[in-house]
């Protein structure tokens, strides 16, 4: 992609974020991988030739990213697709397990234009990208132009904060925002790999929440962290369109193995995000929502003790008692505030409508 008034950004912005840095030489240096990942390796590759003769094409699935003025957290994912040229009458239905089966185009040179400022980078071994980039972006909703040789364009999202926010929601999705009853393993692989993604409840009451609160305090924005796969990224964003939750990026973590273990820790991604966004966003306060049945509270607890300049309050949806004896833990009562750092506020409710009222006694909204 040829941009006359472009000019190339410093290779060593478009690198954070990859797993495979460049050498002095230009060249990949790979490094060490755990056997697990030489395995997976191994078969991706097997698999790439074989579709690659068939026809199958690289392509982009592009995420909303966020920055703010002079910045922008780009995220995408580079992929290997078959070639559709049916022409669909209507949206099928997608069945959770065809998220998971996916091939990585790794190590693909991707370009990224941002503001009239072109950057490349490359994806890491599992085909993301991961990098801040130098732009000029206007506060609101802004877009990126993502682009890899011999195919389509596409337009990632930014969410770009301006200077002048002072107050953020951070939320947990699963059993917070959507039903997925992940205590229960069975359940939740049932909920994640098989139905059918418009069958998936939304928890009562929360996306009506969220919209007060993003009413209540304009340009707040709206982040989603999960331990979910980016794999599901696609089927998360029209699931939270379809039951009208505010628009905002999401932040998830990576499938399978990686160079040093089996899988990733989803407690230490929930960990790491929130001390990024407390150096990103320093004048920020976030609304922490969660629920009882993971280690949301552990998480969050963590966090407003070591940043409680950061931290506006705590909000945990309770799971039904059924649901928190399978998940080992029982739910504190409403509205009690001991659960939390000394001095921080900590509210609990089964439901969005019970959290909104105790949000507004504490002065939140």
């Amino acid at each position: 992609m040829e941009v006359a008034s472009a000019r190339v950004a410093a290779p060593v912005d478009v690198w954070q974020g990859c797993s495979v840095p460049p050498t002095p030489a230009g060249q990949l240096a790979v490094p060490h991988l755990h056997r697990a990942a030489r395995i997976e390796d191994a078969v991706h590759n097997l698999v790439e030739r074989r579709l690659r003769r068939t026809g199958w094409k690289i392509n982009i699935v592009a995420y909303a990213g966020y920055g703010a003025p002079g910045w922008a957290r780009v995220l995408c994912r580079v992929l290997l697709g078959r070639p559709d040229t049916r022409a669909r009458k209507r949206p099928e239905k997608v069945r959770g397990w065809r998220s998971f089966t996916t091939l990585p185009a790794k190590y693909a040179t991707v370009t990224i234009e941002a503001g009239g400022v072109r950057h490349e980078t490359r994806a890491d071994r599992s085909g993301f990208v991961d990098t801040v980039v130098e732009a000029d972006l206007t506060p609101g909703w802004a877009s990126v132009r993502l682009s890899v040789p011999d195919a389509e364009p596409v337009e990632a999202l930014i969410r770009v904060l301006d200077p002048s926010v002072r107050f953020g929601i951070l939320s947990d999705i699963d059993d917070t925002v959507m039903v997925t009853a992940l205590p229960r393993p069975l359940l939740a692989a049932w909920n994640t790999f098989v139905l059918d993604e418009h069958a998936r409840a939304a928890v009562p009451g929360m996306a009506v929440l969220y919209e007060r609160l993003v009413t209540a305090h304009p340009g707040a924005p709206v982040f989603y962290l999960s331990t979910g796969a980016w794999n599901v990224a696609p089927t998360l964003t029209r699931f939270l369109s379809r039951h009208l939750y505010p628009a905002g990026p999401l932040l998830l973590t990576d499938w399978g193995p990686t160079n040093d273990r089996w899988f990733r820790s989803g407690r230490e991604h929930k960990r790491a995000t929130l001390a990024r966004l407390a150096r990103e966003f320093p004048h920020v306060r976030w609304l922490l929502i969660g629920d009882d049945g993971q280690h949301d509270q552990e998480v969050y607890r963590e966090f407003a003790a070591g940043h409680p300049d950061n931290v506006a309050g705590v909000a945990i949806r309770r799971l039904s008692p059924t649901q928190a004896v399978l998940a080992g833990t029982l739910p504190a009562p409403a509205g009690r505030p001991s659960s939390g750092p000394v001095g921080q506020k900590w509210l609990s409710a089964p439901d969005g409508a019970g959290l909104w009222k105790l949000l507004r006694e504490a002065g939140l909204v």
